[in-house]
């Protein structure tokens, strides 16, 4: 089993962004240094609890502090932007950082409808040519288009030696069976979806093997602590959901001193069942019985907690678990 991070750049209530910045820096260094994959980082956009709105900027950075896990972007939400731009950027963090360098695409707007006119004007209408954008971003990346077309006497400068590897992103069938269409390896959300993530997944791999899963984990060196330590980002989302907070992580006291609804308590064990918690030995199993399921090699972990150091220990904790022997 291969593991890798996905990284939403939380920032955790008392915290400012540069903190959270830092904190990513720095648990990229951890996953570089444990034996992960890869570590992406998300894009979002006017939220204030997340502080990463251009991954190409803080994967400059990272690649810089890192010497072997791949890193990317979970992913570009490519209708904010033309495609010509993105195979730029991600070609020239690929000829900075050769071999490492993935580009996860996805559609998702990332914030609110106001953000999204603000990026891209008609986001709708960019989502509705979402196909052809990721055929024109491939093309650029590999310089592939016909003679005869426009766009055949340029290139998106620098040209590395080894091209940025594209991935899609997504939480539904329609997405899995775009992926098998264009021919690229595929990322599903199981974190974030409702669907029946298994059988979305094995659409695709009729056809293609090439598949990660997305899981939300958190791991302490007890169930218990790992519990506590979810409640923080558990009550982030009830709030998030209601309108209410600041938009940052809630501390640990602040959410075992909460006091939950009945519908808020059911909307937590919804979520429970979407997650991973627990000690090590706990997690390791839970993610052999998704690997059961999903019929994957590669899980995508993302650990949001309110204490950076909880998150990195999580991270390490699994890594000691599953990735010490390799």
């Amino acid at each position: 089993m291969r593991l890798s991070i996905l990284d939403q750049a939380p920032i955790s209530n008392g915290k400012t962004a540069n903190e959270a910045l830092a904190a990513s820096i720095k648990l990229a260094q951890t996953g570089d240094d444990l034996g992960y994959t890869r570590y992406w980082i998300a894009e979002h956009h006017d939220l204030p609890g997340l502080a990463c709105p251009a991954p190409d900027l803080i994967l400059g950075m990272i690649g810089a502090q890192t010497s072997r896990i791949r890193i990317g972007a979970g992913a570009v939400l490519l209708p904010h932007y033309k495609p010509f731009n993105v195979a730029e950027r991600y070609n020239m963090l690929a000829t900075l950082f050769p071999n490492r360098i993935d580009l996860g695409i996805g559609r998702a707007p990332g914030g609110s409808a106001e953000a999204s006119i603000a990026l891209s004007g008609d986001f709708l209408k960019q989502v509705h040519q979402f196909s052809d954008s990721i055929d024109e971003v491939l093309r650029f990346l590999h310089n592939s288009f016909p003679k005869n077309h426009m766009y055949s006497k340029i290139k998106p400068s620098p040209v590395p030696t080894y091209s940025p590897e594209p991935w899609l992103l997504g939480t539904s069938e329609k997405s899995a069976i775009l992926a098998a269409e264009k021919g690229l390896p595929y990322v599903y959300g199981h974190f974030m979806s409702d669907a029946d993530g298994p059988s979305i997944v094995k659409q695709y791999t009729k056809k293609h093997s090439e598949t990660i899963v997305t899981v939300s984990v958190i791991c302490a060196e007890t169930t218990d602590k790992a519990n506590e330590l979810a409640l923080s980002s558990q009550l982030w989302s009830v709030q998030r959901a209601k309108g209410e907070g600041n938009g940052r992580i809630p501390s640990d006291e602040e959410a075992k001193s909460y006091s939950f609804s009945d519908e808020e308590k059911e909307t937590i064990r919804k979520m429970e069942r979407k997650m991973i918690i627990g000690d090590p030995k706990e997690v390791k199993q839970q993610l052999e019985q998704l690997q059961l399921l999903y019929q994957v090699d590669e899980f995508m972990l993302v650990t949001i907690t309110h204490n950076y150091e909880a998150r990195a220990k999580s991270y390490e904790l699994i890594a000691n678990e599953i990735l010490a022997d390799k």
